[in-house]
């Protein structure tokens, strides 16, 4: 019988939570028809939540957590896949109420496996994981919706988080110019290597009183913080502009009007990558292994840490400490 070593999150008697590197066997994994050894997983901030008292993603205990993994087929029951296999997994109930991408094996369902694209190695796909293909396809529907680079600027908001440094690199890569917002003046270089045409404070966008329309600014939006922000963003958006909405880091409740809406043609487009369909899925993970492929950049936005030190790691995500993107080394 294989053992392992997981991150398991269990609930006390008074209703705290508990997490802790734990021996775990091959039986103790839930149903599924394929069996992954897992090589790496990432570190998104709904695995943060994840490990909260209360957790608002955690559907029942104990559970490991991990939106994503890649790894390699070591079982399956189902014809798509055999063993040796290389592929990826993100999303769905992964992590959240099915044992996740913190552990050395995980058993899932075949319906969530994604080839692992030819151009892609296991660690490169989960240095974009659930981030990188959240920003994929918020570029992607900017793109559908007519926002080309000659149209104008494309904000990108929260831009040193996984989705935003992901977001700035991919966009610069297809020639947009972009325009970063954070709120951490340190990290204005690290912006600007990995692709921001400015940096702008965080401040800027959050006026203390947002007009129902304002000056233009923005071709295009992508967003992952949500709030006043998004608010701001969709009141001064160009005309026939289209933000595409990822996120809730800065609220839940967007402050806006009607007016951007009939007045300016503005679109407003929600960004699901959880139950995204399998079909449009595939396409997202192909062009994140062609021309959304920002290789050059990987480096410099990913670090990687081990399971024994990724506690520490999801206390920092939920405290906004965290800058681009961090992967776990199973």
């Amino acid at each position: 019988m294989t053992d392992f070593k997981a991150l398991m999150v269990e609930k006390k008697q008074d209703h705290t939570v508990n997490k802790q590197i734990r021996t775990l066997s091959l039986d103790d994994l839930p149903d599924g028809e394929v069996l992954v050894n897992v090589h790496y997983s990432s570190v998104n901030y709904k695995d943060g939540m994840a490990v909260l008292d209360n957790s608002p993603v955690v559907g029942e205990y104990p559970m490991v957590p991990g939106i994503d993994l890649s790894g390699v087929v070591e079982e399956s029951n189902d014809a798509r896949f055999t063993k040796g296999d290389y592929v990826i997994v993100t999303s769905y109930e992964l992590g959240t109420s099915h044992f996740g991408g913190f552990a050395e094996y995980a058993r899932v369902p075949a319906d969530w496996v994604v080839p692992l694209p030819e151009n892609l190695g296991l660690k490169e796909a989960m240095i974009y994981g659930t981030a990188g293909f959240t920003a994929a396809l918020s570029v992607i529907r900017l793109e559908e919706e007519g926002v080309m680079p000659e149209k104008g600027t494309v904000l990108v908001t929260g831009a040193t988080g996984g989705v935003g440094s992901m977001a700035v690199a991919m966009l610069d890569q297809l020639g947009y110019t972009v325009a970063a917002s954070t709120g951490k003046q340190a990290e204005h270089d690290y912006l600007k290597r990995i692709g921001a045409d400015q940096v702008l404070p965080r401040e800027e966008l959050q006026p203390e009183k947002i007009r129902p329309i304002d000056k233009r600014r923005w071709a295009g939006v992508v967003d992952p913080v949500g709030g006043e922000t998004l608010a701001y963003a969709l009141s001064t958006l160009e005309y026939g502009g289209t933000a595409a909405v990822s996120g809730l880091t800065g609220g839940t409740k967007v402050p806006t009007t009607v007016y951007p809406f009939i007045i300016r043609g503005a679109n407003l487009v929600g960004i699901d990558s959880v139950y995204c369909p399998m079909e449009r899925r595939k396409q997202v993970w192909d062009r994140l292994s062609k021309d959304l492929n920002v290789t050059d950049m990987l480096e410099t936005i990913a670090s990687e840490v081990t399971l024994d030190e990724l506690p520490d790691t999801l206390e920092q995500i939920l405290q906004a400490k965290v800058r681009g993107r961090k992967i776990v080394r199973l």
